[in-house]
């Protein structure tokens, strides 16, 4: 089975500021999301990526530069698409706003305890965001899996929701309680969907290896007892 690394994209402007940024054109990475994206590529740079799919917002496609640019400099480049069914969330009237501000709207405890009923004003619904970002996900995976065989391993950067949403698809979570999930900047979680079930490898890593992706081999089984793992790396 293909395996998919789930990156978010770095810190930005707006992360900062403490404002909604939603959809807004010309929202950037500040400086420390540009580090993030930077480590974050060093961190993927010895895998052999056979896509990179990304959100079309800017801050998405400066995070994925970085990773392209690292695997560049280590092999060939890897495919790139742009993918809109990831992009973020439509929160309609509250993009843009202040997230102090918006803590005081009604809608904010039904996203916080009950998502699934949270409709955004002039905006999209977070089950409707689920549905569209987790079939997209699954059907760029099993098309990479087609072309490249069951030891594919690509990339989708995205936005926080979106990535905590898919996150909750293959935990088997209710939308409901996907606001247990953390997905920080620039963050690595990944996922392979096998036959039987999805396998959640790891979520909102933003250090450690990565190599050990190379030479995995995974198997639709569940590892009972927990299996050995994956070997440490050579240096530290």
């Amino acid at each position: 089975m293909a395996t998919v690394i789930l990156v978010r994209h770095g810190r930005t402007t707006a992360n900062q500021a403490g404002v909604l940024a939603g959809r807004t054109p010309g929202v950037r990475l500040d400086s420390v999301g540009r580090d993030q994206a930077a480590r974050t590529g060093a961190r993927l740079a010895p895998v052999p990526l056979v896509g990179v799919v990304v959100s079309p917002l800017e801050r998405c496609r400066q995070t994925a530069r970085y990773i392209l640019e690292a695997q560049a400099s280590e092999r060939d480049a890897p495919s790139t698409l742009i993918e809109k069914a990831i992009t973020e969330c439509d929160y309609g009237e509250w993009q843009g706003r202040s997230l102090k501000e918006l803590s005081k709207e009604a809608l904010w405890s039904v996203v916080q305890g009950q998502p699934s009923a949270a409709h955004f004003p002039g905006g999209e619904s977070l089950g409707a965001m689920q549905a569209r970002s987790v079939a997209a996900i699954r059907r760029h995976d099993a098309a990479f899996e087609a072309e490249h065989g069951p030891g594919a391993v690509w990339v989708a950067v995205s936005h926080g929701d979106i990535i905590k949403s898919v996150l909750a698809d293959a935990l088997g979570m209710h939308l409901d309680l996907f606001q247990r999930i953390s997905v920080g900047p620039a963050s690595v979680s990944i996922v392979r969907y096998g036959t039987n079930r999805p396998d959640v490898v790891s979520t909102n890593t933003d250090s450690g290896d990565l190599s050990w992706l190379r030479a995995a081999s995974p198997t639709p089984d569940a590892q009972v007892g927990g299996g050995a793992g994956h070997e440490a790396p050579a240096t530290l």
